[in-house]
């Protein structure tokens, strides 16, 4: 296994952190940046529209740069409506945990906030729990 790209992202991601929380004293979660866009104070609506851009951005180009990328789809026994609700169910959740996991997983683990590492903890489990019980629905009982 090839641990150095992870490697490198992680440590990336860590000083990107550290960068944004130098330069606006606020926390870089994906979840209170995108949700305060639309109601942001005066000036404080440029950084959040630009940090946005470029997340989408490194995505993309990512995605488009990497070999396989055609490739491609949803896994097997995925429906893509439920994958959607999901998605609405997690940005509520992040909303009404007071952040999301890269709030509370790379800022709060780091800055040693104890509200932090139990969200992380709690975010985890639940996950890992959803999948075991979808993939037990999917499959009939059997866990892939």
């Amino acid at each position: 296994m090839n641990w150095i790209t992870p490697t490198i992202g992680g440590v990336l991601i860590g000083l990107g952190s550290i960068v944004a929380l130098a330069a606006s004293g606020k926390i870089p979660g994906i979840s209170g940046i995108v949700a305060r866009i639309l109601r942001a104070k005066s000036g404080d609506t440029a950084w959040r529209v630009i940090f946005l851009i470029g997340l989408i951005a490194g995505a993309a180009v990512m995605f488009l740069t990497r070999t396989g990328w055609t490739d491609f789809s949803l896994p097997a026994g995925r429906n893509l409506f439920v994958m959607a609700v999901a998605g609405l169910l997690v940005g509520f959740g992040t909303r009404v945990g007071g952040g999301c996991t890269s709030g509370h997983g790379v800022c709060g683990i780091g800055s040693a906030a104890r509200d932090g590492m139990v969200y992380t903890v709690v975010f985890m489990v639940t996950g890992i729990l959803t999948v075991l019980a979808w993939n037990l629905m999917a499959e009939g009982g059997a866990a892939q």
